[in-house]
């Protein structure tokens, strides 16, 4: 992963704790938000098949923001976590304000898809 998106967020007051296995967020359920991992590990499984585990400086639940459909996956607590919210509205703002956020977004995006890629091979 070329960009750290939990340096980004560093200076962030508002960080909240979540307890190994608990879902974030559920395959089906509405998006308002993404989530920046700051440490921990977080499962994301699509159909209850375990898709990758994210480890601290990786964000998820973007797509859902970028694309205005419901969550294509699901996110559980692998361990404890210290997690970042970011809403849609702070999501465009990173995205318009910050081109270097928006490509970190990208390229993030691009990687996931080419994994994909390569296991379905």
């Amino acid at each position: 992963m070329d960009f750290d998106f939990a340096h980004m967020f560093r200076h962030e007051e508002k960080v909240f704790v979540v307890s190994a296995g608990t879902v974030i967020f559920e395959e089906g359920a509405p998006a308002g938000s993404f989530y920046v991992l700051l440490e921990g590990e977080v499962d994301i499984a699509v159909r209850q098949r375990l898709l990758r585990t994210l480890k601290a400086g990786e964000l998820f639940g973007e797509m859902a923001l970028i694309d205005a459909r419901p969550r294509s996956a699901s996110a559980i607590a692998r361990t404890d976590c210290k997690l970042i919210e970011v809403d849609e509205k702070r999501f465009l703002f990173l995205v318009t304000q910050t081109p270097y956020f928006a490509l970190g977004v990208m390229r993030l995006m691009a990687s996931r898809l080419r994994s994909m890629d390569e296991t379905a091979h």
